[in-house]
């Protein structure tokens, strides 16, 4: 289930994810960046392995409108060379996933990856963002923390 919302700017707090790799406009955003980028909400259910099962609401821009700022080194009119690229995610703890770039792709599979900014109603500012993977079974790709977003291509090399 997944909506837009719309809301006010919070104050910065929980760090600064850096987005880089093979892009054409690396940056860091601040957690106030990431307020101010359109948030859309979801509810996720997914089974922890030290906790058992977990239900959470989520907050937060999309994981593209993030990956886009940095405008990807995509080549310009070839639709699949996108299916090429890797979205490699890393918490502050070192804790690291990767995500197809086709995962998040509305041309694709369209997930709607969240970077969470609240659960549960609760801001996550002191923690910074979280990784929310919708329809996840494990809850392992729900990274906490989100420090660093690169975007690599498969070069096949």
């Amino acid at each position: 289930m997944l909506g837009e919302q719309t809301g006010t700017v919070r104050a910065a707090g929980g760090g600064f994810v850096r987005l880089g790799g093979e892009v054409r406009s690396p940056r860091v955003l601040s957690v106030a960046d990431l307020w101010s980028l359109r948030r859309h909400e979801c509810e996720v259910e997914f089974t922890c392995r030290k906790s058992g099962p977990r239900r959470h609401r989520f907050s937060g821009p999309l994981l593209l409108d993030v990956a886009r700022l940095a405008e990807p080194a995509f080549v310009p009119g070839e639709r699949k060379d996108r299916l090429r690229f890797l979205i490699s995610i890393r918490a502050h703890d070192g804790h690291r996933v990767v995500l197809s770039w086709a995962e998040i792709d509305p041309e694709f599979a369209n997930i709607p990856v969240l970077l969470g900014l609240t659960r549960d109603g609760d801001a996550l500012d002191a923690e910074g963002p979280q990784l929310v993977v919708p329809g996840d079974v494990c809850g392992a790709r729900h990274v906490s923390k989100v420090a660093d977003v690169r975007i690599r291509s498969d070069s096949g090399d």
